[in-house]
């Protein structure tokens, strides 16, 4: 018990440190307080998990109406003109969309008939234009109080909002994105603060002015339209890019222009009118598309508003992650020390692989849960508990090298106390009569490949204390043990009368104790393991072999070959023990083998390595 103790202690210490540091890993994530490291690693396997999604056919809610090269050539300037910009809002109004989204920054004076112009084209129905938040910090922030649904979003320093005129005539709505360290959008948020107001964003005020509703803001997102659009910490809305760039059906402005557009392209949707031009510079990095025209991406946040599609990753997706930051790290240290064998490295990669095969699922179907938290968790505890595991190991092969030093002189347990009185025992070659037994496992090759190293050691060296035990026990000597099987004489160190007696009580104490030492291994492990024993009875030369510092004691002769030959006649009779007919006689008529079990024979077996046949007897539990 205590040799378990010693060996479950760093286990237990191991799965204490992996669960908590995937406490507090997970308890980051889900407060939204995680690292710039992970968030990288993160953004990197999202794109990956987009690309493996692959494009998708976006809803038909929103149209881009682009300013591009071939309007701008026309044109000969940009930005255009205001009174263009008005000519092409009054053209798109005779299509019939519900509303007019101007993804343009209208901050100062222009000429006054142009101005005037463009104040009246939109009055004359639902409109919204872009303003901007200014940070004072290169990052935004999102501190805060957590309970409070407004309270984390992103804090700016000022707004750039329309000059009054466009403001009065259209809603206002701030355009920021929320990027990663390599500026591709993640996250458009749905509001942002200065000290003296809160603005919303230009995606939720195209998305209410078509819907007619005023949102409703939860801890985990808000409520628009009859539907609960899922949010991230601070009222951020995750982006899940639809494809390149043109996915969003987009329209040339100067096809609008032209006449070319047909009615029902563009009737009842959000029509977002933005530029795409050459050199305009509002363009950013995507999964799909290392050029994605800002307008594109407003747009993709407006479709997810009006239908849902979006990613959902809410307090209760970061929940689910910080739940796996712990369970993942554990159940893997608890596997390693499990099994650390090709069964256990199975069972670990079919963990992964599932927990893998999950994540994307959930992601294929718009649940953005995190790859990089429970990896961060998963990997340190694992490679540290490896390490001290691969140190033990090291320590314990010390310690067992030193025990064999010890032992390597005399390698027959149950003659210490003699050889402690009669040091000169064999230095020369003794001829006797003695029993000789054979034990030895079948299967257990074939185990020792599937259960690793350490589990090999444990088993043998139950089963080679078990045997030791029971021939000692018998007055026995083992001469040695090979590997799953052992050599036992009787006679030794000197011979006695009761020798073949007591060889015979000791084969059916050993089949019984190995029956049941197997019996009690796991049952994937124990059906693969069978026995036999073969014992014979005659004349013997024990002898020392071995030089200085490594002595040995053994017996050899044809008493020790047929002994041994005698184990592949049990196997191919399936008896437990086969014995001589001279093992036998001299056991004497009230042998252990006729008391016990069921004796049969006499019977007639060839012996590998001997001619002639001999007399045989089965013996079976």
């Amino acid at each position: 018990m205590k040799g378990i103790g010693r060996r479950a202690l760093p286990t237990l210490l191991a799965l204490l440190v992996a669960g908590l540091w995937g406490a507090l890993l997970g308890i980051r994530h889900y407060e939204g307080g995680g690292s710039r490291v992970l968030e990288r690693v993160e953004a990197t396997l999202t794109d990956l998990r987009m690309l493996l999604r692959g494009a998708r056919t976006p809803p038909d809610k929103v149209v881009i109406v682009a300013v591009d090269d071939e309007l701008v050539r026309r044109l000969g300037s940009y930005p255009i003109p205001r009174a263009e910009l008005a000519r092409l809002i009054e053209a798109l109004r005779a299509l019939g969309p519900r509303v007019v989204a101007i993804d343009m920054l209208l901050l100062d004076r222009g000429e006054p008939a142009g101005d005037a112009a463009l104040v009246d084209a939109l009055r004359k129905g639902p409109s919204v234009i872009a303003g901007a938040a200014s940070f004072s910090a290169g990052r935004q922030s999102v501190a805060g109080d957590a309970a409070d649904p407004l309270a984390r979003v992103p804090e700016a320093a000022h707004f750039l909002l329309p000059m009054a005129g466009f403001a009065e005539a259209a809603a206002v709505g701030i355009v920021n994105v929320s990027t990663d360290d390599s500026g591709t959008p993640r996250f458009l948020p749905m509001l942002f603060r200065s000290p003296d107001r809160i603005e919303a964003s230009f995606p939720l005020t195209a998305a209410v002015l078509l819907l007619g509703t005023d949102p409703a803001f939860e801890a985990d997102g808000l409520a628009l339209g009859g539907r609960t659009v899922a949010t991230d910490i601070g009222q951020l809305l995750p982006l899940a890019f639809y494809g390149p760039r043109g996915t969003i059906p987009t329209f040339s402005a100067a096809d609008l222009l032209d006449g070319r557009l047909p009615a029902d392209s563009v009737r009842d949707r959000v029509a977002v009118i933005g530029a795409t031009v050459t050199g305009g510079g509002d363009v950013f990095p995507t999964p799909f598309d290392p050029v994605m025209p800002g307008v594109e991406v407003v747009s993709t946040a407006v479709s997810h508003l009006l239908t849902g599609d979006g990613l959902r990753r809410d307090r209760t997706v970061r929940l689910a992650d910080a739940v796996l930051a712990v369970a993942l790290p554990v159940l893997v240290v608890g596997l390693l020390s499990w099994r650390r064998s090709l069964a256990g490295l199975a069972a670990i990669a079919a963990l992964l692989v599932g927990w893998l095969a999950l994540n994307m699922v959930a992601f294929a179907n718009g649940i953005w849960m995190s790859l990089a938290v429970p990896l961060a968790a998963a990997v340190p505890p694992v490679l540290l508990y490896g390490a001290l595991q691969l140190w033990l190991d090291r320590r314990r092969a010390q310690y067992f090298a030193g025990q064999s030093a010890l032992l390597r002189e005399f390698q027959a347990p149950g003659l210490g106390d003699w050889l402690a009185v009669h040091p000169d025992f064999l230095a020369r070659p003794l001829r006797c009569e003695a029993a000789v037994v054979f034990i030895d496992l079948s299967g257990f090759t074939g185990v020792s490949e599937t259960v690793g190293p350490v589990a090999v050691r444990e088993l043998l060296d139950t089963f080679h204390g078990m045997v030791s035990d029971e021939v000692v026990g018998s007055g026995g000597v083992i001469t040695g043990f090979s590997g799953d099987g052992a050599m036992i004489l009787f006679g030794l160190p000197e011979p006695g009368p009761k020798d073949a007696a007591n060889a015979a009580a000791c084969c059916v104490g050993l089949v019984g104790k190995t029956r049941a030492w197997r019996d009690g291994l796991p049952s994937s492990t124990g059906s693969r393991i069978g026995f036999k024993l073969g014992a014979h009875f005659g004349p013997v030369v024990a002898s020392r072999l071995g030089g200085a510092g490594h002595l040995h004691i053994t017996a050899s002769g044809d008493t020790v070959n047929v002994a041994s030959r005698l184990m592949e006649v049990a196997a191919a009779h399936e008896a437990d023990l086969a014995v001589s007919a001279e093992f036998l006689e001299a056991a004497g008529p009230d042998v252990a083998l006729r008391r016990a079990g069921a004796l049969d024979g006499p019977q007639e077996a060839r012996i590998r390595g001997r001619s002639g046949r001999m007399t045989v007897w089965f013996w079976r539990a």
